[in-house]
This record gives C-alpha cells, structure tokens and sequence, in this order.
C-alpha cells in the first residue's frame, strides 16, 4: 500500500502545483477610469486641432509670399517701362530735335534775345 500512498500523494503533489502555476498566470486587465479617457480624447481633440491650425497659418504664409512675388514682378517690369522712358526723353529732349521742332513751327533764333544762362 504504501507505493499506492506514494501515487497519490504525488498526483496530489502534481495536482497542486498545477493549480499554483494555473493561478500565477491569472492575468488582469488594467481598467482606464473615465478621467483618463477624457483626459486622452481632450489630448487627442488638441493635437488635431494644432495640426488644422499649422496647416491652416502654412496656407496663408503660401498664399502671401505668391502676392508678394506678384507685386515684386509687377515693380520691375514697370521700372522697365521707365527706363525705357526716361532713355526716349532723353532722345527726343536733344537740342538738335529741339531746334528742328522750332525752325518748323517758323521761330527764328534772334541772337540779340539770346541771354546765357550759368
């Protein structure tokens, strides 16, 4: 009897430390409260709202630099347009034209009513 005694006291044995190890690996859940869940939607609504935000004020930055460069385009080629202008006032301000326009509009150059200027 006593090797049977031994059998079952070492199924016992065996049957407990089954039971031990099957109640170690028990495991539980970590429970969020629900502060913590508001608090991570309010994480959440920010950061997203951020990012609208960012993109938003980058849009607006694109939107003003493109004007600028507009503008800054329309300014040289209108300084073109003035030299160009200032280079045919200067043409058509010489003295030679000046007298030519005068003879054929019948002025004549009297010298005793000619006074020079300094």
């Amino acid at each position: 009897m006593s090797s049977i005694a031994k059998k079952i006291q070492e199924q016992q044995y065996e049957d407990q430390q089954q039971q031990q190890t099957h109640q170690t690996v028990v495991i539980r859940k970590a429970k969020i409260s629900l502060g913590e869940v508001f608090l991570l939607c309010a994480l959440a609504i920010m950061v997203t709202f951020m990012g609208v935000k960012i993109v938003s004020n980058q849009a607006a930055i694109y939107e003003t630099n493109k004007e600028i460069q507009l503008v800054e385009t329309s300014i040289e080629e209108q300084g073109k347009v003035n030299d160009d202008l200032k280079v045919q006032v200067a043409e058509l301000s010489t003295y030679e034209r000046i007298w030519k326009k005068a003879a054929a509009l019948g002025f004549k150059l009297n010298e005793n009513n000619v006074k020079g200027v300094q």
